[in-house]
């Protein structure tokens, strides 16, 4: 099998601004996410940027990088672009990984590049992590996943799913005990690997009146009947940089200092 990963990098961010470029322990986070990536069997990582600021760094630690227009809505649509300018086929695979998170392991990033492999009948495949707070189930910020028996996505949202009908009549003291095995709340994790024709599909939809009304752009896939294939990462994932307080917390699992 064989897959690109491009990683998508902009240097605006309303709560962290120039957040590529923030330090972490001695080097800019664009090169962390880089050097975790080139760690798994992809045949190639590209960064995508739009930004002259970040192509210089990732240039001077050796990387490769790809200008983008600086149209784009979505770092979907900037990852179509890079697609076309590599000149990669219908079939191929290319991997998304986020620019803010520099310690995404890479056996997750094989392994939903493999999962999309093996489920020819899926034109995108991701990842979740069990949900064990009730506090995380219903923060809105924290995106649930709710797959079919298959493993076949059944819709993503920011409200908390799958919903014990008896916590609405105040009969249950704690929700997430009352969640079975099979149904346990899952969180989404932000890692896709697609195949070329949904990315070139992707860009030519409108977006979907439910992708609008929660702002997750997968669920213009689901509107448009494109499978997205979900299954639980093998490993933990620390999850991106968002905030200077994300910031410390990733210095604080890497156990060094800025």
């Amino acid at each position: 099998m064989k897959f690109n990963v491009v990683i998508p990098a902009r240097y605006s961010s309303s709560r962290l601004p120039g957040k590529p470029l923030r330090d972490i322990a001695g080097k800019p986070m664009i090169q962390r996410v880089y050097e975790q990536a080139s760690l798994s069997a992809a045949d190639r990582v590209v960064v995508a940027t739009d930004d002259q600021r970040i192509a210089d760094v990732v240039e001077d630690f050796g990387g490769d990088c790809c200008m983008t227009s600086a149209e784009h809505p979505s770092g979907t649509d900037r990852l179509q672009e890079v697609a076309g300018i590599l000149g990669l086929n219908a079939q191929d695979i290319v991997v998304n990984v986020q620019g803010d998170e520099p310690l995404i392991p890479p056996e997750v990033i094989n392994q939903v590049a493999e999962n999309l492999s093996n489920n020819p009948h899926a034109g995108v495949a991701t990842l979740v992590e069990a949900i064990f707070k009730y506090d995380d189930f219903r923060n809105p910020n924290v995106v649930k996943a709710l797959a079919d028996a298959r493993g076949m996505a059944m819709y993503f949202s920011r409200a908390p799913i799958p919903w014990p009908r008896d916590l609405l009549a105040g009969e249950v003291d704690d929700p997430m005990q009352r969640m079975s095995e099979t149904l346990k709340p899952m969180r989404h994790i932000g890692i896709y690997a697609y195949r070329v024709e949904q990315l070139d599909q992707f860009v030519g939809w409108p977006v979907a009146p439910m992708e609008q009304l929660e702002c997750l752009e997968q669920l213009r896939f689901l509107w448009n009947g494109t499978g997205i294939h979900i299954a639980e990462a093998v490993a933990d994932v620390p999850g991106g940089v968002d905030t200077e307080a994300d910031l410390l917390r990733i210095v604080d699992l890497m156990g060094e200092d800025i």
